[in-house]
């Protein structure tokens, strides 16, 4: 029997083996890892309001935002975009989740009516009045009407979710006004508590003073400071002065791939043999398409631009109307610069635009066969209607572009005739446009860059990742045979703290993947081998690391000793000194018998405005000090002091205004400080230097 209870047992175990499997082959392996993502905090951004935001759905709104900031043309590209698309999406968490809460529960709300006012009533929001104004910079309720037009016609949707943006804005824009002006109404500064200000920043004190300064160089053994004491102080002040980040301190050595002499010489050879067809072919944007780093650009420079992408060619063209350089090399890079034309330019054109589908291109070479001068509005309306007889496009004015803040497919608006109407495409449909004002032309160049930079071959990179996997063997896992690794290898390894959010190592950036490693490790270890951007390959020890809460009391209790035992000594020298200047009634023979002299101090001020250049504890001693008497001693931050104030001063330089100046500065502050208490309170954890 027993043997038979023994195998039913091991019949429920079979089961669950066989059982395993079989699951696995029913469930998607994607959906158990999404389901594991979605139970662990390791995989989350963050937490607001008791709420968790998982990578996944933070990233759908990165996206979103990503795409807001496409339409809107903020300027911003590759990674800095993205950057500001992460932060636009975390505050919209925060605004959502905690501050409009926290808002509404104070008894603030925006009502429909409200918003209507602010978007396109009588109480336009800023927000609104700065994206749809006209040429004088005030608000136009027809171009931002045009706007909601260009909403309707969007079959993208990507002006909806630009709309839906604009609306939540302005929305939560309301709700800061109002919290911020409780605690701005609230910090009401009466005329009895104005006057106390004047009158505190205008007094001001004459003192003479001696002070034996405090010697910590030998340690005075009289003066003990106990563990007890140094627990109490760490625990007393823990939340104060001991919390931390979670950290790592690692060393690390990095092997860069950079081209070889041999390979610097094939690459110049092979840039060399394209330059003939480079100087010569009609098609300079399929050429450079296929050869260049660099892609062809309509741009027009003007003197002295080309600078930025190499000073030798900015020299050629400079000298040059027509022609194709030499071969310039600069930092591992190949240049070459060939003139195609030259003409008078203007830096920025004011333009207007009929916007059809892209479909209507026929529409469009109809209504650009007639418009001419001085009637672009009334044709492009007369031959822009749909079968309905209701205008079928969009008429606007799309105001100033410059060639860094350009509409892509605008680019011939910079050579067009002013009131004369022409074709561009644009990922947004056809375009009739016509150029209404220039700024005054100038003489510029279009130029064409054949741009290669030269690259470390296969056996260059092989070379360089061997010698890193031989310092990774050597090193062996371990922070024992780190140095070891660096005499064996001759190279030189770099020491850093890091946090979860570092992503540079000295100059290389990009290497976000070495903090991930130091963070899923422990201290000890050495990493295999790491690269970055193809082009480093690093080898970390971590020889410390740290959690995120508290400094540990053992880390911490040397310095916590140094500052009570200070505390201590500066008392103790007090306590000394008054018992040697006892009995004596003037500074001199104070001065005489610490064998010091007396020095002098005129104007000292006592308000949180003036800047304090004596030691923060005498200073508090002269404030409430008597007239004319000998204090002290007094134990500061560095010496021991005795004083005595010989006259006190009203003077008028600190006005009302300054009074004031420094309220608003206080509310100033106390409205930036309103979301991070809310943050604090809330316990809002921001994991997102894990992912990004």
């Amino acid at each position: 029997m027993a043997v038979l209870e023994k195998m039913r047992g091991w019949g429920i175990v079979l089961s669950i083996l066989v059982a395993v499997p079989l699951l696995m082959f029913v469930i998607d392996p994607s959906q158990v890892m999404q389901t594991i993502q979605s139970t662990s905090s390791k995989y989350d951004v963050g937490k607001i309001g008791g709420q968790k935001v998982t990578y996944t759905d933070f990233q759908n709104d990165v996206d979103r935002f990503t795409k807001i900031g496409e339409v809107l043309g903020g300027g911003a590209t590759g990674e800095q975009q993205q950057r500001q698309a992460r932060e636009a999406a975390w505050q919209e968490l925060l605004d959502r989740n905690l501050f409009v809460k926290n808002a509404r529960a104070a008894g603030i709300n925006v009502g429909k009516d409200e918003m209507h006012d602010l978007i396109n009533g009588d109480m336009v929001s800023p927000i609104v009045a700065g994206l749809f104004s006209d040429e004088t910079g005030n608000f136009s309720n027809d171009v931002f009407l045009g706007f909601l037009e260009q909403v309707e016609m969007d079959e993208t949707g990507r002006m909806g979710m630009v709309w839906n943006y604009l609306q939540n804005s302005v929305n939560t824009a309301q709700y800061y006004q109002k919290y911020n002006a409780l605690f701005t109404a609230s910090a009401y500064q009466n005329s009895l508590e104005l006057n106390n200000m004047i009158a505190e920043n205008n007094n001001t004190a004459n003192v003479e003073f001696v002070m034996v300064p405090l010697s910590f160089m030998q340690q005075d053994s009289t003066v003990v400071v106990s563990n007890a004491e140094i627990k109490k102080f760490y625990n007393d002040n823990k939340d104060r002065m001991f919390k931390q980040d979670a950290g790592r301190v690692v060393e690390y050595v990095v092997f860069e791939v950079t081209p070889s002499e041999e390979d610097i010489a094939q690459q110049n050879e092979a840039f060399a043999a394209l330059w003939d067809e480079f100087s010569t072919t009609e098609n300079l944007r399929s050429f450079l398409q296929l050869n260049s780093d660099k892609s062809y650009s309509d741009r027009w420079y003007k003197a002295g631009e080309l600078n930025s992408v190499n000073s030798e060619v900015e020299e050629f063209v400079a000298a040059n109307s027509t022609g194709t350089s030499p071969v310039f090399m600069s930092d591992n890079v190949l240049y070459a610069a060939r003139v195609i034309a030259q003409a008078q330019v203007p830096d920025s054109v004011q333009v207007r635009h009929i916007m059809l589908r892209a479909d209507q291109r026929a529409l469009a070479d109809s209504i650009l066969s007639v418009v001419k001068p001085g009637n672009f509005t009334e044709l492009a309306e007369k031959h822009s209607l749909d079968q309905n007889n209701r205008f079928d496009g969009e008429l606007g004015n799309l105001g100033w572009m410059t060639q860094n803040n350009l509409l892509p497919g605008f680019e011939a608006a910079f050579t067009a005739k002013k009131g004369v109407p022409f074709i561009a495409t644009t990922d947004y449909g056809i375009h009739v446009v016509e150029v209404v004002k220039t700024t005054a032309p100038v003489a510029k160049k279009q130029v064409a860059i054949f741009e290669k930079e030269i690259v470390p071959s296969s056996a260059t990179h092989n070379t360089t990742y061997n010698k890193a996997s031989r310092f990774a063997a050597i090193a062996g896992g371990k922070l024992e045979n780190f140095a070891a690794a660096q005499d064996s290898s001759k190279v030189y390894a770099h020491s850093l703290n890091i946090s979860e959010a570092t992503d540079s190592y000295g100059a290389i950036s990009h290497a976000k993947e070495i903090t991930r490693w130091a963070f899923d490790n422990k201290a000890g270890k050495v990493s295999n081998v790491i690269t970055v951007d193809n082009k480093y390959f690093f080898v970390v020890a971590i020889k410390e690391a740290s959690k995120e809460g508290y400094m540990p009391l053992q880390k911490v209790a040397a310095d916590i000793k140094s500052r009570l035992y200070a505390e201590k000594y500066a008392a103790k020298r007090a306590s000394e000194i008054a018992d040697e200047i006892a009995g004596l009634t003037s500074m001199e023979a104070i001065a005489e018998k610490l064998e010091t002299t007396v020095s002098t101090q005129n104007d000292v001020a006592f308000s949180a405005m003036s800047s304090r250049s004596l030691d923060p504890k005498f200073l508090g001693a002269i404030a409430s000090a008597k007239d004319g008497e000998i204090s002290g001693p007094v134990a500061g931050s560095y010496g021991v002091y005795v004083f005595r104030v010989t006259e006190r001063n009203t003077g008028a330089y600190y006005t009302e205004g300054d009074a004031r100046a420094y309220q608003r500065q206080l509310q100033s502050y106390t409205s930036q400080m309103i979301l991070p208490i809310m943050m604090e309170e809330d316990g809002v954890k921001d994991n997102r230097a894990r992912f990004y």
